[in-house]
C-alpha cells in the first residue's frame, strides 16, 4: 500500500507542486483581495452634493464606499465576507510557507500545504457560492437550486476523498517512520 501512495519522478514532482501552488495561492488571494474591496452588487457611489462624511445613525442606507448587498442580504453578506477572509488569510499563509524556505521534502511540510489548500479551495467555493446567491435574482436562483446542492455535495464528497488521501499518507508516512525508528 505504500508504494501505491508513493509519488514517481519525486524531485520534478516538487519542482513543479512548488511553482503550481505558488501561481495557485497568489492569484487567489488576488481574487479574494478584490472581492473584499469591490463585493458583490457593487458599493454606493457619492453623489455631488453629497459629503464623504456618513451620519452614524444611517439605517438600511449604505454610507458611499460601503456595500449595497451589505445591507440588503446581511446574514449572506457577514457568511460571504467569514468565508472570503478565511479563503484570503489561508491562501496567504500557503504563500508564506511557500516562501519560508521549507523544503518540500518533508512529507508533513506538503502535508499541512495540501491541507492548507484544501481549505482555500473550499472557502473559495463557498464565497463563489454565497456571491452568486446575493447577485442572483430569486427566481432564477430557485430554479438553480437543484444544481447548487448537487455542486455542494460533490465538492464535499470530493474534499472527504482528498483529505482522507491526505491523512492516509501522512499517517503511512508516520508509521513508517515509527517502524524504522525501532529496528
Amino acid at each position: 500500500m505504500a508504494n501505491w501512495l508513493a509519488i514517481k519522478n519525486k524531485e520534478e514532482w516538487l519542482k513543479d507542486m512548488r511553482g503550481n501552488l505558488s501561481l495557485a495561492a497568489t492569484i487567489i488571494t488576488t481574487i479574494t483581495f478584490q472581492t473584499a474591496i469591490n463585493p458583490p452588487g457593487g458599493v454606493r457611489p457619492a453623489t455631488e452634493n453629497e459629503k464623504l462624511k456618513c451620519p452614524e445613525n444611517l439605517e438600511n442606507n449604505p454610507c458611499p464606499g460601503e456595500s449595497v448587498l451589505a445591507i440588503v442580504y446581511q446574514e449572506a453578506y457577514v457568511r460571504f465576507l467569514l468565508f472570503n477572509t478565511i479563503c484570503f488569510v489561508s491562501s496567504l499563509a500557503v504563500c508564506l510557507l511557500l516562501v519560508s524556505g521549507f523544503s518540500l521534502n518533508n512529507r508533513f511540510f506538503t502535508w499541512l500545504l495540501s491541507i492548507g489548500m484544501c481549505i482555500t479551495m473550499t472557502t473559495l467555493t463557498l464565497t463563489y457560492m454565497i456571491g452568486a446567491d446575493m447577485v442572483t435574482p430569486y427566481p432564477v436562483w430557485y430554479r438553480t437550486q437543484t444544481m447548487y446542492n448537487k455542486v455542494i455535495y460533490t465538492w464535499l464528497a470530493l474534499l472527504g476523498l482528498i483529505i482522507l488521501f491526505l491523512c492516509l499518507r501522512l499517517f503511512v508516512w508516520i508509521v513508517t517512520k515509527c517502524i524504522g525508528k525501532r529496528k
